[in-house]
């Protein structure tokens, strides 16, 4: 398993990182990887899928989990392509429903391909899978919820949130602020 998260970032960084953790399940941490993408830029989707091609780890990945759909803002991916470049199932994890109207009212405001991004964001339906808590949403390419459901369940040691993006969070915020802070 590879999960993906972005560093807190501030109005007028251009640009965030971004980190992998490619875990074993349930928790033991094979290795991290890391890369640079564009704060509200349009580089997410060829950024994570530089990062899967160019790991030694790829070959023993069977699922990519990213928390949320954009990375660093609206940096949005389409885990759709994703799949097609890389060939290993991706999923993006949440623990909220997205509201859809206040989302797209922003796309409008801020970003001349705002109707790209926003359908990106819609096409795939967000899907519950139990935890031992409240459920997550999670949106799907390349695996059916049969199979994605029992590896993010399996992902999960505590709480919600599926280790890899949990762990990849922790390293994220800890490279940002000095030491980890917030929550994934």
């Amino acid at each position: 398993m590879l999960g993906i998260d972005d560093s807190p970032f501030r109005f007028g960084d251009k640009e965030t990182l971004v980190i992998g953790v490619v875990m074993r399940l349930p928790a033991y941490v094979e290795g991290v990887l890391s890369a640079k993408c564009a704060v509200d830029g349009g580089d997410a989707t060829d950024v994570l899928v530089g990062m899967v091609n160019r790991s030694r780890f790829k070959e023993q990945l069977r699922l990519v989990m990213i928390d949320g759909v954009a990375i660093g803002g609206f940096n949005v991916m389409d885990i759709d392509e994703m799949y097609e470049a890389t060939g290993i199932p991706i999923a993006t994890v949440t623990r909220d429903p997205p509201d859809l109207v206040r989302i797209r009212s922003a796309l409008k405001k801020h970003f001349a391909d705002h109707e790209r991004r926003f359908e990106i964001i819609a096409r795939k339906p967000l899907q519950p899978v139990v935890t031992e808590h409240k459920p997550i949403l999670v949106s799907l390419a390349g695996i059916d919820m049969d199979e994605a459901a029992p590896l993010i369940q399996k992902s999960i040691v505590r709480g919600a949130v599926p280790e890899p993006i949990r762990v990849a969070h922790i390293i994220a915020s800890g490279m940002t602020y000095g030491e980890s802070r917030g929550k994934a």
